[in-house]
């Protein structure tokens, strides 16, 4: 059984003026992210633009991120696709350069029903079956809801591990949890709900927030698996408004600011996602000033 620990960073994927992609940067902010909090990071999840980003780029991002934090972290690729063949393709040829998991969105758009959806993951998983996967559902942004019976059958496969729940309805949460072995790691798919997800048996946070403050989630996990609930709640509240902000507009468009008010030069964001505008930015700046974080 994988595991990928309890702070999993969603990374973003850093762009030079031109729209391209900033290798050096990506280096060094993932050597940045192991440093300060995160056990494992995701490549080319929602965070990093994949719906923009070509396979070639994903693929030199794969290795990019693996090389630089070879022996301190693990490392997922995001290798969905609402294309069976296309998603097998990918995690194939992921795999084979070493990572240590792979991030399988339910497929977008197309909507299939859960029998497609079990199919879709069964296939990826028997394509690659030393590698664990980690199912992600997303329903705000693929249109389509993986019900627990769903997760549950799932599951029983090997090597399927873990899910980045981002319903964001803690009942379904807490049916994966009931119905799933002990061994299936849960993981919030919003920082914001970390805590309470942890409160009925979730491993961690897939997170956002962690770009920023990596080592003060792992304080607050800590506190509560050691039963001091107060700490941990005192901690979830103070992030909150952080939580919060990083999700006024779409995601990734806040986090890559709040990393530029830090002086990364992460560049913008590729279309058609768009710049913060003014009411945005002067909001997170207030949150980041009250945290100390700039």
């Amino acid at each position: 059984m994988a595991d990928f620990g309890t702070i999993v960073t969603a990374m973003i994927t850093p762009f030079q003026v031109d729209g391209s992609i900033n290798y050096d940067v990506v280096a060094k902010l993932a050597d940045h992210l192991v440093n300060n909090g995160t056990d494992t990071i995701v490549v080319c999840g929602t965070t990093g633009e994949s719906p923009t980003l070509s396979w070639e780029e994903e693929y030199q991002l794969f290795v990019e991120v693996l090389q630089t934090v070879s022996g301190k972290a693990k490392v997922i690729a995001g290798c969905g696709s609402n294309y069976t063949k296309e998603a097998i393709a990918a995690t194939q040829k992921a795999a084979k350069i070493g990572v240590h998991g792979s991030l399988q969105v339910v497929p977008y758009y197309n909507k299939p029903p859960q029998a497609g959806l079990y199919k879709h993951f069964q296939a990826i998983a028997a394509s690659c079956p030393d590698l664990p996967m980690m199912l992600y559902n997303v329903p705000g942004r693929t249109g389509q809801n993986l019900l627990p019976e769903t997760v549950v059958q799932l599951a029983e496969i090997d090597n399927i591990v873990a899910i980045k729940e981002a319903s964001g309805n803690l009942d379904q949460v807490s049916e994966i949890r009931r119905l799933t072995p002990k061994e299936f790691q849960i993981y919030a798919g919003d920082d914001s709900l970390t805590l309470p997800m942890l409160a009925i048996g979730s491993e961690g946070v897939v997170s956002v927030a962690s770009h920023l403050v990596g080592n003060k989630l792992q304080e607050m996990i800590r506190a509560f698996r050691l039963g001091k609930m107060q700490i941990a709640t005192d901690i979830h509240l103070e992030l909150f408004p952080l939580f919060k902000a990083l999700f006024l507009t779409t995601n990734p468009i806040p986090v890559k600011e709040a990393l530029k008010l830090q002086g990364w030069e992460v560049g913008s964001i590729r279309p058609p996602l768009c710049e913060a505008d003014t009411d945005v930015l002067n909001k997170l700046e207030s949150v980041m000033q009250k945290l100390n974080l700039i």
